[in-house]
């Protein structure tokens, strides 16, 4: 692995302690095959969370960056899609909720293609796969194609783009929806509180709630919320886990889940070029996506992308982090990358204690800078923007969003996200996705061509 093992380390001595701290981080939560997010709140293997963590161990092995990938696909549903938790059966059921026995992934999915083993969720993560996929073959090409990494994952992502772009574009317009606010990563967003109204909770005996083992009630989720996450769950698998056959009372459009899909489908088409196959397919969709999603989630007035209600096909009126996200994407013309960067700097999302990002506007009437997506700073959607910000040449405001989150993943031992307004660690801490990322920030070339 020479080209991994010549690329220059950070010599700095804090960024070496850094590193250190970071590696140290995913060697821990390491369990031979994947990486947990947490030892203790997520003991499991999560969707986006491998994708992230292997952007990260890239720079550490790349032997294990693809192992971590390959470990999550070999639990995909024979339709394509990805699930959003792959369940390990060492793991006590009451350790996690929803366990596998509420999922029943091998028996209610069995129609949708889920596999015998090992049991999964039934709802899906934001689709950050191929990115990662192709970061980590970038990584290291001669290890990547003496192993013919490319070759089997390659497959596998572009069925996953399949199911989103078929099953899942329930709203018509060319866009993947989410059926549950866990699918777009961000539970408990004041994004979702419009759609979720519709939703009858489960009886609060109808479940027990694991998280509350190791996290903060000020920090986590409502129970009532908890409640509607559970109806929609049982709706959906009671369905089948069939995306036309399941009557959605939650369904959305969300720019932060479609902008992933933008620039995994760019990495789809980079994958293609290296292995000689039709690459045209994935850059055409690549840019119909982006166009849809001009069309349908951007707000001029607002300067940032809104999430849209499928159930009204109207756009939600919330500031959140979800809407910034889409820099990601190449070819926005000129004028929305001027705006989303006013945006990002002006007073609704300038969070000048951490120099992180909020993710809801400090402005708006639903922020709590404590609890979960309302208002916390994370570390994977400062990653994304200042990887939008580079993609752009916003080279300053990358830089400054890179000097706050390494100072801030240092500062909280890697916590899964901070309050923005003072910098206080919140969630698990030695969070693995953080821990990939800080390492990513500090290792990787910055001159780096986006797909």
């Amino acid at each position: 692995m020479k080209s991994l093992l010549d690329r220059p380390a950070p010599t700095a001595a804090a960024d070496l302690t850094l590193r250190r701290g970071a590696a140290r981080v995913l060697i821990d939560n390491w369990t031979g095959a994947s990486t947990v997010p947490s030892r203790t709140l997520y003991p499991h293997q999560w969707s986006w969370d491998s994708a992230f963590i292997a952007i990260g161990l890239r720079h550490l092995s790349v032997r294990r960056a693809q192992q971590e990938l390959e470990s999550l696909l070999s639990a995909q549903w024979a339709d394509g899609r990805i699930p959003h938790i792959v369940f390990n059966p060492a793991v006590p059921d009451d350790a996690y909720f929803p366990s596998p026995d509420f999922w029943r992934s091998s028996a209610a999915g069995r129609p949708a293609g889920a596999p015998a083993a090992p049991e999964t969720s039934g709802i899906v993560q934001p689709p950050v796969h191929a990115l990662a996929a192709w970061l980590v073959h970038r990584a290291d090409p001669e290890e990547s194609r003496r192993r013919g990494f490319l070759t089997r994952v390659r497959p596998r992502l572009a069925a996953w783009h399949d199911y989103l772009l078929g099953q899942r574009d329930l709203g018509g317009g060319g866009l993947a929806a989410v059926v549950h606010p866990w699918e777009p990563g961000m539970d408990n967003s004041p994004c979702w509180d419009q759609a979720l109204v519709r939703v009858e909770p489960a009886a609060p005996d109808a479940f027990r709630r694991a998280d509350l083992n190791h996290g903060h009630p000020a920090d986590r989720p409502t129970d009532l919320d908890y409640g509607r996450y559970v109806r929609l769950v049982t709706d959906y698998r009671d369905a089948g886990y069939d995306d036309h056959a399941a009557r959605h009372t939650f369904a959305v459009e969300d720019p932060c889940f479609n902008a992933l899909l933008i620039v995994s489908e760019r990495a789809l088409a980079a994958m293609a070029r290296e292995t000689r196959a039709d690459a045209a397919v994935h850059s055409a969709r690549a840019d119909a996506l982006t166009r849809h999603l001009m069309t349908r989630l951007w707000d001029d007035n607002a300067g940032l992308f809104r999430v849209r209600d499928l159930a009204t096909d109207t756009l939600v009126g919330e500031d959140s982090v979800t809407g910034l996200t889409p820099l990601l994407a190449p070819h926005l013309p000129p004028h929305v990358v001027s705006r989303l960067v006013d945006t990002l700097t002006g007073p609704r999302f300038d969070a000048p204690a951490t120099q992180l990002v909020p993710s809801y506007a400090l402005t708006g009437h639903a922020f709590d800078a404590q609890r979960y997506w309302r208002g916390p700073a994370w570390f994977n959607t400062a990653w994304l923007i200042h990887r939008g910000l580079r993609t752009h040449g916003r080279e300053q405001d990358a830089e400054r969003l890179r000097r706050g989150f390494l100072s801030e993943a240092g500062r909280s031992d890697f916590a899964e996200y901070v309050d923005p307004t003072t910098g206080a660690a919140r969630g698990a801490r030695h969070f693995s996705w953080t821990a990939a990322l800080t390492l990513d920030l500090l290792c990787a070339d910055p001159k780096e061509p986006t797909p």
